[in-house]
């Protein structure tokens, strides 16, 4: 992992972290001890599954570029799929408190997103690899001479 990606992932896991950890306490405060420990299955089950599913999107877009676009839609598509299902197995549960783990995971993902978009406005990508238009001038400059 490059010193970028591991910036990007700890620009948008601390503060969904911090999301997670609020949810806690609050859900803790009004649903009691079920429910701080939905609101900590729902942050880790976010943390787990957006992390994860960036990491394997920057390694998408090292080795297979052309297939960046469509993998992102993809692995949005797996990460709501998952979650979708661990709610169907964990929806009569009295292991946690279900609302608290709702809630909490609602608002991590929506905090995981808007810092990821953020962190993606704010990286100074370059569009253009300048060694090869570098290689590129020299060449066309050296078969004129």
């Amino acid at each position: 992992m490059q010193s970028t990606d591991a910036r990007l992932l700890a620009n948008v896991s601390v503060p969904s972290l911090a999301t997670g950890a609020v949810g806690v306490v609050i859900s803790a405060v009004v649903a009691g001890g079920q429910g701080a420990i939905g609101a900590a299955i729902g942050t880790v089950l976010v943390l787990l599954l957006m992390g994860s599913g960036l990491v394997v999107l920057q390694q998408t877009a090292k080795r297979l570029p052309d297939l960046f676009q469509m993998m992102g839609l993809l692995l949005y598509a797996v990460q709501i799929l998952a979650v979708a299902v661990f709610m169907i197995v964990f929806k009569d549960t009295t292991l946690f408190n279900v609302r608290a783990f709702a809630f909490t995971l609602l608002a991590t993902v929506l905090v995981w997103i808007a810092f990821q978009a953020r962190s993606y406005m704010k990286a100074k990508v370059l569009y253009v690899n300048p060694e090869s238009a570098d290689a590129k001038k020299a060449e066309t400059t050296g078969s004129r001479t």
